[in-house]
């Protein structure tokens, strides 16, 4: 499996998906096009072989297509059947309950997924 590290843009999160089995997505998702800038990971996502996985949202803001891509790749994490413990950390501000709803709508989408919701003062 190929490491993808992308560096955060004013447009597009910071991206890191390692052999250490983690995934990273943090920052404001607004790409031009949400289809292109998440299909690399979507296809590291398919291979991924480890038993277990830790995955990092902590999104400051997201547009609905980036929306989209991130729940289609969760998607593709949780029905890998190489991948017994899926667990997904997802970090939102205080008081933004959008973000936080986006990850109970997601949770009750994955089948295997275990969500860890973490409140902070600000996101960074």
């Amino acid at each position: 499996m190929e490491t993808i590290n992308i560096s955060a843009t004013n447009c597009t999160p910071e991206v890191y998906l390692g052999e250490d089995a983690k995934l990273v997505i943090r920052g404001r998702s607004l790409p031009e096009n949400a289809a292109k800038f998440y299909q690399p990971i979507i296809d590291q996502a398919e291979k991924f072989t480890m038993a277990s996985l830790m995955v990092e949202i902590n999104m400051e803001y997201m547009n609905s297509a980036s929306s989209k891509k991130i729940l289609h790749l969760l998607k593709i994490l949780d029905a890998n059947n190489n991948i017994k413990e899926l667990t997904i950390n997802w970090i939102y501000e205080t008081g933004d309950e959008d973000t936080l709803e986006h990850g109970q709508i997601y949770e009750e989408l994955l089948l295997k997924a275990h969500f860890r919701y973490h409140e902070c003062a600000e996101n960074s």
